[in-house]
Parts: C-alpha cells; sequence; structure tokens
C-alpha cells in the first residue's frame, strides 16, 4: 500500500501527521498520553509513523475506490424494493443527541478539552456554562465533543440515534413529555437526572408507518449503506490484487539458506 501510495503522490504529509496526531492528543493530559504510549510499547516517533501509514493508506483508498464508487438510482430502488419492510415504523421514533454532565468523574470520559466536573457543584456550573455556549449559537455537536461526559456519544456529537418513543416513556415518563414537547431543531432545558445533567437536542421525528422511496432520508439511508458495502468489498479486492502484485523476499529465509552452505554449518 506505501509502495503504491508514494508512487501516485500520495504520502501523508508531515502537517497531515501533526494534525491527526494532536487530535488523538488533545483528550488527554501529557501524563495520561503516555500513559497510552508506554501501554502500546510506543514512543512518539512510533505513533508518527503509523499515523503516516494509516493516513497516506487512506489516501490510496479514497482516490483509487472510495471516490470512484457510484450509486445509481436504480440501484437505491432495487435496495428499497428488496428490503421494503425494514421501512417501516411500528411506532413513532425521535433523532436525539445529548451533552452529559456528571458529578462523578469517569476516568474512562475522553472529551476535546478534557473536562470533566469533579463534584456537584461544579457539574452545576459546567452544564450553564454549556448551556449559555448553546444560547450563544455554538453547535452542538461540537460542544458535545468537547465537554460531554457520556463516554459513549460524545465523540459522535452526543448523537444517541434514533430511539423509540416506547422506550423513552419506559426510561422517564416526565422526559417523554419534555422531548414530545420540542420541535426538530430544538434544544431542551437542562435537565436533572439520576446520572447528572443533560441537555437535549431533537434532530428529527419520525412517525410510525411505512417510510418511502421518495423520502430524501430514506433515499440518503440507503446511498450510504450501499456505498459502505461496495467500499468494503472493493478494498478487499485491492488488498488482494495489491498483494499478489508485490515482489516479497524472505531475507531470514535467504539468510539461513546460504548460511547452511556454507563449510562447517
Amino acid at each position: 500500500m506505501l509502495q503504491r501510495a508514494e508512487k501516485q503522490g500520495l504520502m501523508a504529509t508531515d502537517a497531515d501527521v501533526e494534525a491527526k496526531f494532536n487530535e488523538l492528543k488533545a483528550p488527554y493530559t501529557q501524563e495520561e498520553f503516555q500513559k497510552q504510549l508506554n501501554a502500546r510499547k510506543m514512543s512518539v516517533e512510533d505513533l508518527k509513523a503509523q499515523l503516516r501509514r494509516d493516513l497516506s493508506e487512506a489516501k490510496l483508498l479514497n482516490k483509487e475506490i472510495t471516490s470512484q464508487i457510484n450509486i445509481t438510482d436504480k440501484d437505491i430502488n432495487d435496495f428499497y424494493l428488496a428490503n421494503k419492510a425494514s421501512f417501516n415504523l411500528s411506532e413513532p421514533q425521535i433523532h436525539m443527541a445529548q451533552i452529559l454532565v456528571t458529578p462523578n468523574p469517569d476516568p474512562n470520559v475522553r472529551n476535546l478539552k478534557n473536562s470533566k466536573a469533579q463534584n456537584e457543584a461544579e457539574a452545576s456550573r459546567k452544564i450553564r456554562e454549556i448551556q449559555e455556549r448553546l444560547q450563544r449559537g455554538e453547535d452542538f455537536a461540537m460542544v458535545a465533543q468537547s465537554y460531554s461526559e457520556d463516554t459513549n456519544s460524545a465523540p459522535n456529537g452526543g448523537d444517541l440515534g434514533f430511539i423509540p418513543d416506547s422506550a423513552l416513556e419506559k426510561a422517564n415518563v416526565e422526559l417523554r413529555k419534555m422531548v414530545m414537547s420540542l420541535a426538530p431543531g430544538a434544544i431542551s432545558p437542562i435537565v436533572k437526572t439520576q446520572e447528572g445533567y443533560r441537555i437535549f437536542k431533537i434532530i428529527a421525528k419520525e412517525s410510525a408507518g411505512q417510510r418511502e422511496l421518495n423520502d430524501p432520508r430514506v433515499q440518503q439511508s440507503i446511498r450510504e449503506t450501499l456505498l459502505n458495502r461496495k467500499d468494503q468489498l472493493l478494498k478487499s479486492a485491492y488488498y488482494e490484487v495489491a498483494r499478489n502484485e508485490a515482489k516479497v523476499v524472505n531475507y531470514l529465509a535467504r539468510s539461513v539458506a546460504e548460511s547452511a552452505g556454507k563449510p562447517g554449518k
């Protein structure tokens, strides 16, 4: 892969490597980051070398495969007809995102600012500061990535995906009422829950029933599914071709054979 990337002038630059390195390092203190390196038995130079390889390979695969994939309207139509039942929602669903702040710091929590409230007072103050940021118009997903203390959703901008209406009601009846009262795009007030303080954003609402092919969201969902499938299939084939065309020399076996052929060996 690296030979092919180099031949096509697609090797990652120093700027690419530094940007990715800083992104990986951002959620950690210097001490925590060093512990991560030690656990992997790597130095900073080792990590940067690995990043250069990974980024170069990603550039190559994007140029050779991902950017070449074309999903046609017929592809989308055929997939919908074959999987029509999966687009029939048995109950309403709500696409939500959240920002969580807890009074109990979790060592597993990672966000871009390495921000963790240490107690109830800090949690209360932090969630109000977050609310003020959102009221000033800051992007919800970026604020979630920077400050949310939910291990699962913070890296995804707080995105919780689609949640069935029954699951919301079972979890918290009052929370469901509040969420149902908000329009798509709206941001909730601060909500106090057992785990801590939360702020929700309503991304979209889906009513029960059959979602038709002319729904842009259905088409986008199918397009992404087909793109990922073709991408994985073509990458596997590309790797196989690259391996078959690569010149591999086993220097260890050669040295053993040469040594065995010498007198006295």
